[in-house]
């Protein structure tokens, strides 16, 4: 494929992803694969990906979605009617070519389009082809909707948080899609390392619900020797399964995060004498938690956050800062790690964004394209994969596009 610049030096520099998914899931999973120096070939719908259409906060600068922005940088674009046979040809030449094939349809659907993977399989035997979804392809839940909130509830997590009594809380962040991202991620390169052994090519599946339940293996574990629920705390210790001093505490100015420490060394540095015993020398006190919580709580309350972390790190108490977001883009760890970057994208200018979180010393990785434009790379993704003319290509960009 085609160099840019001499810009695609990531360790996945050669790999081809024909990429099917729309919202989050699937297309953070390809971004990252992009990021890494792999070719994305985004096949999306007439009217494009559901995300160019919503975003967070209902933020469209210059009509492009925010959100899209957000996971679709690194890849190229091509408008296909998937119930055309021209098109469906042009999808399968790119798949003939791709090394891995990510989609997140609702079961059943590729299959429906002729693009299932007994089909694709048939067509490239060496293709990796990733199916994600709701929950699974199969089972009692096939045709439920398969949407974060819904399979974070389902899947036990959002009762572990909140205070005693209140209502059980979500992750803001998307928890399942963005979990299920990094379990495709590592999948479909685990497949492609297979595939240098044996030659072949193989199906994975991953889904939302799945990727829950797993991410939340130690408290689940915990829950099955226990057989018990565990109970959330009143004082608003952030883990059921986790006692004094665990937690967020209010300071004169802000918040202050303190991590697992002796009750007795934190009472002995604050001053609070009450706790200032060998039998309060645990770093998981759950007897009398919130009592504990409370009575830190109230001392902290007495200085401001820069104070106490002077103050607080100088005896190797672990705690830190409880950054909003105006306040993280500007942390120094944070500038120092460049994980907030810019990226100049066609339409609306200077985008400032997030990095990649990996580095690699050989093959660094590279933003080396914004998200595309709605079928902006038809040209390019037609004459390498399809071998089309200049004539075949001025016929397909003025086709009725209207689908």
């Amino acid at each position: 494929m085609k160099n840019e610049d001499n810009a695609k030096l990531g360790p996945l520099k050669g790999l081809v992803v024909a990429d099917f998914t729309q919202l989050a899931q699937g297309p953070w999973a390809t971004q990252m694969l992009g990021d890494m120096g792999a070719y994305i070939i985004k096949i999306e719908p007439i009217k494009g990906d559901w995300m160019r259409h919503y975003s967070y906060g209902n933020l469209y600068p210059k009509g492009e979605s925010i959100s899209f922005v957000s996971f679709n940088r690194n890849k190229r674009s091509i408008a296909l009617n998937l119930k055309d046979a021209n098109d469906i040809k042009i999808a399968k030449d790119i798949i003939a070519k791709a090394d891995i094939l990510v989609e997140n349809f609702r079961p059943g659907v590729m299959e429906r389009l002729g693009l299932g993977y007994g089909d694709m399989k048939k067509l490239n035997p060496g293709l990796v082809y990733c199916s994600s979804s709701g929950y699974g392809s199969s089972g009692p839940y096939l045709h439920r909707p398969g949407q974060d909130l819904l399979a974070q509830s389902i899947g036990g997590g959002s009762a572990l948080n909140g205070v005693k009594g209140q209502m059980p809380v979500v992750t803001a962040v998307g928890q399942a899609d963005l979990l299920t991202s990094l379990f495709i991620n590592q999948s479909v390169l685990a497949a492609i390392y297979s595939r240098e052994q044996t030659g072949k090519g193989q199906k994975i599946e991953a889904n939302l619900l799945n990727s829950v339940v797993g991410f939340h293996i130690q408290e689940i574990t915990a829950y099955l020797h226990k057989g018990e629920n565990p109970e959330r705390s009143e004082s608003g210790i952030p883990n059921p399964w986790l006692g004094a001093p665990y937690g967020l505490y209010n300071t004169k100015d802000g918040y202050l995060a303190i991590g697992m420490n002796s009750v007795q060394k934190l009472a002995q540095v604050i001053g609070l004498e009450k706790y200032d015993s060998a039998a309060f020398a645990s770093n998981n006190i759950l007897e009398s938690r919130d009592e504990i919580r409370f009575a830190f709580d109230a001392v902290f309350k007495t200085k401001i956050t820069d104070e106490w972390l002077e103050l607080l790190l100088k005896e190797d108490i672990w705690c830190s800062q409880v950054n909003t977001f105006d306040e993280m883009v500007k942390d120094p760890q944070i500038e120092h790690n460049e994980m907030i970057i810019e990226v100049e994208h066609p339409t609306i200018g200077k985008v400032k964004t997030t990095g990649f979180p990996v580095w690699f010393s050989d093959t660094p990785q590279k933003i080396y394209r914004p998200a595309p434009l709605l079928n902006g790379n038809a040209k390019e993704i037609l004459e390498e994969f399809c071998g089309y003319s200049e004539d075949e290509i001025n016929r397909f960009n003025n086709k009725d596009q209207n689908v």
